[in-house]
């Protein structure tokens, strides 16, 4: 039997092989649209207490915006309260009025800031929003990287933690006492706690709308810095993954009191687990 194709067979078979890659690459393009198209409509809500941060706030929101406006279901509410006494408070009612992507919240009642964070995951939860993300605002934190925390909850992670301390990661412009503030309560935390994360301390940190409904109606024994902490160790079943995030913090103090206070929770959980209290979220 004669197998050899002829030319018009030949010609046949390149056509319909050349329709086959256009075809699969076509394909391709729609698989990868889709994609992207589910990260830019994807409806998340962004919280940022503020305080005294009137001097820093315009570039802040110029590069906070410069992020958002790629995300038309995207939100970023603002807590202020009664710890501010510049006009930060004046300049996020400005700019809720000109761009809808900005809600500020007055809250006068909160007593400190992880009771500004609560308020602003509540006001995102009531809304709808199906991942919310908590950040400092003044710079400390680069929105840049929030796209990183919106792609990797949407790939179904319950929680994503920014990290300073993996690979992308950075800590500039730091001074040496929060640096080794920082080292050294990941370090007692993981030891404590039995964690395994590089980073227990930074409160870049964005969750699903299941683990934040959790966590709004959980007595917080934080008031301050080890809020982080006490939120990676209660969620430290649930599926994360750390975020590289590039931190800068311009100011070198950290009060008494919530070194106080953060070792009064590191040593409150560390006695339920040598009772064998697992509590967790």
């Amino acid at each position: 039997m004669d197998l050899r194709l002829r030319g018009d067979d030949r010609v046949g078979m390149t056509n319909t092989l050349q329709s086959g890659i256009i075809l699969c690459i076509s394909l391709v393009k729609k698989v990868v649209l889709m994609s992207e198209n589910s990260l830019y409509l994807t409806h998340f809500a962004v919280v940022i207490p503020l305080a005294n941060e009137e001097r820093d706030f315009q570039p802040f929101i110029d590069r906070l915006n410069s992020v958002i406006q790629h995300y038309p279901n995207g939100k970023v509410y603002f807590i202020v309260d009664l710890a501010s006494h510049d006009n930060t408070l004046l300049l996020c009612r400005e700019l809720s009025q000109k761009n809808t992507s900005f809600i500020t919240i007055f809250a006068p009642e909160n007593k400190n800031v992880v009771e500004a964070y609560q308020r602003g995951c509540k006001e995102a939860l009531q809304e709808g929003y199906d991942y919310i993300i908590e950040m400092d605002g003044g710079l400390s934190h680069n929105p840049d990287d929030l796209p990183l925390f919106i792609e990797a909850l949407t790939k179904g992670y319950d929680c994503a933690f920014g990290s300073r301390n993996i690979a992308g990661g950075s800590n500039t412009e730091s001074p040496f006492k929060r640096r080794f503030l920082s080292k050294a309560g990941t370090v007692l935390a993981n030891l404590f706690l039995n964690t395994k994360l590089h980073d227990m301390t930074s409160g870049f940190q964005g969750f699903n709308r299941q683990i934040v409904a959790k966590f709004v109606q959980y007595p917080w024994r934080s008031t301050a810095h080890f809020y982080q902490t006490e939120m990676r160790y209660l969620l430290r079943h649930q599926k994360q993954i750390e975020i590289p995030i590039r931190y800068r913090a311009p100011s070198p103090r950290v009060k008494f009191r919530y070194i106080i206070n953060a070792c009064h929770a590191l040593l409150y959980y560390t006695a339920q687990r040598i009772l064998r209290k697992d509590i967790y979220l």
